[in-house]
């Protein structure tokens, strides 16, 4: 069995109700999206499909790590994510999405690539600011020599002379 076959999801003939599914994601899934910065992983994903008459409820529970370059220091790391998503997806003439939710196919259809779902819903569990994660100690991470670099090149304001007679005549009118 190929090993993308897991995110083809078969619910024709699935009986009314809930049924469950483990996926599990690797490397090779993110090489699929090669148009992304994740390249490694290791999450697993509980699927809870809930077919009803006329629709599916697919409730993702995603957790693992996900490789991310660090914001600060520009070193790869282990970045932990978990979340729970849903799609709900009705039967229709032709395929379309009406919200990030709410997906309609085919009366035709027979089966659901999540594969590319999950892979939007990992995506969103990355927070917006990746930094490397403090120690036991509240000590960062990140790679010394970068950060010591960095606070090398780190701008030093010097005051203009110009804006110190300003600051000083205010501080005069303000006395007054």
């Amino acid at each position: 069995m190929d090993y993308f076959d897991q995110f083809c999801i078969p619910f024709t003939g699935l009986a009314t109700g809930e049924h469950r599914f483990n996926l599990v994601i690797r490397d090779e899934f993110f090489e699929r999206y090669n148009y992304s910065d994740l390249r490694k992983g290791d999450l697993t994903v509980g699927l809870i499909l809930d077919k009803q008459e006329g629709m599916l409820t697919l409730t993702f529970d995603i957790a693992g790590t996900v490789e991310v370059i660090c914001d600060r220091c520009l070193e790869y790391y282990d970045q932990p994510v978990a979340g729970r998503e849903k799609l709900y997806i009705r039967f229709g003439k032709d395929f379309n999405e009406e919200t990030d939710e709410i997906m309609i196919i085919p009366y035709t259809e027979q089966q659901i690539d999540v594969g590319h779902y999950i892979y939007e819903y990992i995506n969103l569990l990355i927070p917006y600011r990746r930094v490397h994660p403090d120690d036991d100690h509240g000590e960062s991470t990140c790679n010394r020599d970068v950060i010591r670099k960095l606070q090398e090149y780190q701008r030093h304001d010097v005051a203009d002379p110009r804006w110190e007679v300003l600051n000083n005549l205010r501080n005069d009118l303000d006395k007054n």
